[in-house]
Parts: structure tokens; C-alpha cells; sequence
């Protein structure tokens, strides 16, 4: 069946889940455990290992303390997009939850941690953009770097760049947001993604 999946003309014929139709099947519990739609397909969700989640902890607080007072900071929490809805590792959306009666449509900042999901993070980017997500980060765990998506237009961000150890990220989307890289990645070791993996729940 996967084989079967590869093949153009097979792919034609699929037919694509609709967001209004994701969400029937979630009040239905009707959805698989860890899975989230993207581009109307359901897609089952990666375990995590211990480095990604120590990551993600260490970018939460580090938003939180920042901007926690003035923006929502979310973890592992829906965008409902045009053909998907995906849950970033991290997000950042204007307002507060009391602002919200349904998930938002775009954010000021999505992040994804990428240990060994690289290539299927970055085709993501092409999915923030079209919702008008302004900054996309994905933090390379092999190679302790941050890669920076600005500037969204309907084909993709016009910016790219990655900052390596030894650089700062300045947010450009959250004023006075700064993330020293080598401090993020301090005391992890890249071969910690081996190590006893988290299921998501």
C-alpha cells in the first residue's frame, strides 16, 4: 500500500480530507492518536526523543518569559489553516486564550524542532507562509543551528538564513525576543535523539 501511495496517477485519485471534515471526525473521536491534518491528508505524528523535548521546553520558557504577558505562547497546539491543521512545537499568536473561541488561523511565530524530521519540517515552511504565519523557525538539532523563514507570500518566504552556534536570533516578528544559540543547545549532546523516545500523547 505504501508503494502504491508513490505512484502520480494513484495520488490523482486520492481525495483530500477538508479541515470542516477533520473536525467532524475530532468531535466524533473519530480521529487516530497522535495524528494532525496536513494538506487533507492525516498524518501520524513522530514519537519524541529526549533531546526534542528538552528543546522545546527550553524555547517555551524561554517565549514565555518574554512575550507570556502579551501574547498567548502555545505548545504542541492547533492552526486551523486552509488545508491543514498542524500543531507546531511552539507557537505565538496575538492576544490572549480569553481572545480565542476557536483555534487561530495564523501566528506571529511557529517553531519546529527537528531532530530527525528535517526535509518534512522544512516543507511546512510553504504551508506558514500561505496562512500569513510572519516568522518560521526550525531549530536543527544535528546541527545546533536555527534555520529563520521571514517574509510569507502566497509561493513561500522570500527570507531565508540559518544561524549557526556561535550566533544570535533576533525575532523579527516579537520585538526584544533573542535567542543566543549556543546557550539553547548548552549541556545537549546531538546524539541524545538515540536515547528512550517519548510517545506524543
Amino acid at each position: 500500500m505504501i508503494d502504491l501511495l508513490t505512484k502520480p496517477a494513484f495520488q490523482k485519485r486520492a481525495l483530500p480530507l477538508s479541515v470542516a471534515a477533520w473536525h467532524e471526525m475530532i468531535a466524533k473521536n473519530m480521529v487516530p492518536k497522535r495524528s494532525e491534518l496536513i494538506r487533507g491528508v492525516i498524518v501520524e505524528k513522530m514519537p519524541k526523543s529526549i533531546l526534542h523535548v528538552k528543546l522545546v521546553g527550553r524555547l517555551l520558557q524561554l517565549l514565555q518569559t518574554w512575550v507570556g504577558s502579551t501574547h498567548w505562547v502555545r505548545k504542541e497546539d492547533p492552526l486551523t489553516l486552509a488545508d491543514s491543521e498542524p500543531e507546531p512545537d511552539v507557537s505565538v499568536v496575538s492576544g490572549s486564550e480569553s481572545d480565542y473561541v476557536a483555534h487561530p488561523v495564523t501566528a506571529l511565530l511557529t517553531v519546529e524542532v527537528s531532530v530527525s524530521t528535517l526535509e518534512e519540517d522544512r516543507e511546512m515552511a510553504a504551508i506558514y507562509a500561505e496562512a500569513g504565519v510572519v516568522e518560521f523557525w526550525i531549530v536543527n538539532a544535528r546541527q545546533q543551528s536555527i534555520e529563520v523563514y521571514r517574509e510569507p507570500t502566497p509561493a513561500g518566504y522570500a527570507r531565508v538564513e540559518s544561524v549557526s552556534l556561535e550566533g544570535t536570533l533576533v525575532c523579527g516578528s516579537l520585538p526584544g525576543v533573542t535567542v543566543a544559540v549556543r546557550e539553547l543547545f548548552d549541556g545537549l549532546v546531538p546524539g541524545e535523539q538515540v536515547d528512550g523516545a517519548v510517545q506524543e500523547s
